[in-house]
């Protein structure tokens, strides 16, 4: 037996005998998977924008410092070289940045991945009660995870730790300088 469409669900503002929390709860989930997709469509406009603008202002940048090394040795040559020194240095503070958003990226598309596929376990009668099937889900979501911070979150949550403990064993894993946790070119 499939579940019912959502159109034709019980409604839990209008319960019949068919009402069930797991279609609740199916579709709770999915509006975290569509709030955290639109969020993360939303944020992708945004740092295209501001790449596309990096990557213009650092052609500027190599252009003003390449004709200040034209100049006659001066004052306002020196200063337009450490100027474009000091503009560079901000550029490469700002791609690490953009690294870091980066990584929050595939986090979050990660996290609406995991919903997505909790969802579709939540909503199959079968699955619903088939440990086996908890249990592959927990590996599916598992074997998504590449930085070792979040292997680690993940591990003391299945133990039965709390959020916030999951929380302090995650950032004990990721090391003394968070800042530096797994910082990757993609």
């Amino acid at each position: 037996m499939s579940p019912k469409p959502v159109s034709t669900a019980s409604r839990v503002n209008n319960p019949d005998l068919d009402w069930s929390q797991v279609h609740e709860t199916v579709l709770m989930l999915n509006l975290a998977v569509a709030q955290i997709e639109g969020a993360l469509n939303s944020g992708d406009e945004s740092v295209n924008t501001l790449a596309d603008s990096f990557t213009s202002m650092a052609g500027e940048v190599e252009t003003i410092s390449a004709a200040a090394k034209e100049l006659e040795q001066s004052n306002e040559q020196s200063t337009i070289s450490q100027s474009c020194l000091a503009v560079s240095e901000q550029m490469r503070a700002t791609i690490v940045a953009f690294q870091f958003y980066d990584k929050l990226t595939q986090r979050l598309t990660h996290l609406s991945h995991s919903l997505e596929a909790l969802a579709s376990l939540v909503e199959t009668p079968e699955n619903l009660y088939n440990p086996y099937a908890w249990r592959g889900l927990q590996e599916k979501i598992k074997s998504k995870y590449t930085v070792e911070s979040d292997k680690a979150m993940f591990e003391a949550i299945l133990n039965g730790k709390s959020v916030q403990t999951a929380l302090q064993i995650s950032q004990q894993a990721s090391g003394p300088d968070i800042k530096n946790d797994d910082v990757e070119l993609f």
